[in-house]
């Protein structure tokens, strides 16, 4: 009987653990949904807003730019905090944070006469917050989910990505011609200030303290060891590919709606921002199963003109590139994963707000389009020389288990 009693526990515990995780999996798919509200919000009231405030081309890059600039600093101690602390109760910090700078968006605008500091303050801050939330997330996927699932894990949690980019064009856009762009601050805000408020009674019970999680068979990192692992060829080549890409990436989502609005003047521009992220859900799932090598091509090769093909090849690739990284590295999976963002976003920056530039000198699309698929298509050719997906965090001899 008490061998039947142990055995009814223990698949009790299994089941609540398993429903714990489920829970877990939905709200971090919300969460992914509403970071990506939130990051689209200022590129789809981009025009309306530059027209209010009188912004040219190169200041309205600067505005979409000043995110970047935030996004480049945080990305690393984010990976690194979530591996020492846990990944949940930093994503809590970041999204409770970074719902009070979208809501307050707004409000920037009445406290003086210098709209484009002002904006593109609130962009570096939304940048900064941000920055941890996807090294916590390969972070806490590493540490929690076992190898074989972390394929699916991820591909959902980038679906969540697209779907929120999906929700800002659509729903964003009728907001916006409604309620006016304030609206859609606010909105995006308040939705997420809602899902912390959730995930603190929820999940964490009431409690953000951080807790130091079990080092046990944990590797310890020093100086040399993160040298010998960046000497590492499949190391570089996936950094330099997810540089690439991401950088591009920013480029397309920052501009396309002002593309949209200005090819296309007489039709619904709603319809353009939604069409192309709908092909982006499926393919994200689908991304998760399939090698990272044969996604990155596609994804060079559709870079011109923009087209549906070009979303839907990115989401196959940003799937891969997040289960690349902890393959090759998982005992610090998310401070590597924090380093590559910190690269593509400094990259990213900079073709953004070079975007600006050749869209005001030139006067033509063609000249941004041409420069993302060089851009991607050198990142393709590094990847196909010397990426790889095999464990390579063990091999340098100096690192070893640490003791509890």
């Amino acid at each position: 009987m008490a061998d039947e009693h142990k055995s009814g526990n223990g698949r009790n515990g299994a089941k609540e653990s398993t429903e714990d995780a489920r829970r877990w999996i939905t709200m971090l798919f919300i969460s992914t949904c509403l970071l990506y509200c939130a990051r689209m919000a200022m590129p789809i009231c981009a025009i309306t807003m530059a027209t209010t405030f009188h912004w040219s081309k190169i200041e309205s890059g600067l505005v979409l730019g000043g995110f970047l600039w935030g996004y480049c600093f945080t990305q690393i101690l984010g990976g690194h905090a979530s591996d020492k602390i846990g990944g949940e109760r930093v994503l809590f910090i970041s999204v409770a944070s970074w719902a009070l700078i979208t809501a307050g968006t707004p409000f920037l605008v009445q406290l003086g006469s210098h709209t484009l500091a002002l904006m593109t303050m609130a962009r570096f801050l939304m940048g900064l917050l941000q920055g941890v939330f996807f090294p916590s997330l390969a972070s806490l996927c590493s540490q929690r989910v076992v190898e074989g699932e972390r394929g699916f894990i991820m591909s959902t949690m980038n679906s969540g990505s697209h779907l929120g980019t999906l929700l800002a064009a659509g729903l964003g856009s009728m907001i916006l011609d409604c309620c006016g762009w304030e609206s859609v601050f606010y909105g995006i805000g308040i939705l997420t200030a809602l899902w912390a408020l959730v995930v603190w009674k929820v999940f964490l019970k009431g409690k953000v303290t951080p807790k130091k999680l079990d080092t046990s068979n944990k590797l310890k990192w020093s100086s040399m060891d993160w040298l010998r692992l960046f000497k590492k060829a499949p190391v570089c080549a996936m950094v330099f590919a997810h540089m690439c890409v991401c950088s591009t990436s920013y480029t397309l989502l920052s501009w396309l709606p002002t593309y949209f609005e200005e090819s296309f003047p007489h039709s619904t521009v709603w319809v353009y921002n939604v069409v192309p992220w709908l092909t982006a859900i499926p393919s994200a799932l689908v991304g998760g199963y399939i090698k990272m090598s044969v996604l990155f091509v596609p994804s060079c090769l559709c870079s011109y003109p923009p087209s549906v093909l070009q979303i839907l090849m990115s989401s196959l690739y940003f799937s891969g590139v997040s289960v690349n990284v902890q393959d090759l590295a998982p005992s610090c999976a998310g401070a590597l994963y924090g380093f590559m963002n910190t690269l593509g976003a400094f990259m990213g920056l900079v073709l953004v707000s070079l975007s600006g530039y050749l869209i005001e000198v030139t006067m033509s699309w063609n000249s941004v389009f041409s420069l993302i698929t060089i851009v991607n298509t050198t990142g393709l050719v590094i990847f196909l020389l010397f990426g790889d997906a095999g464990r390579v965090d063990l091999e340098n001899s100096r690192l070893t288990v640490c003791d509890t």
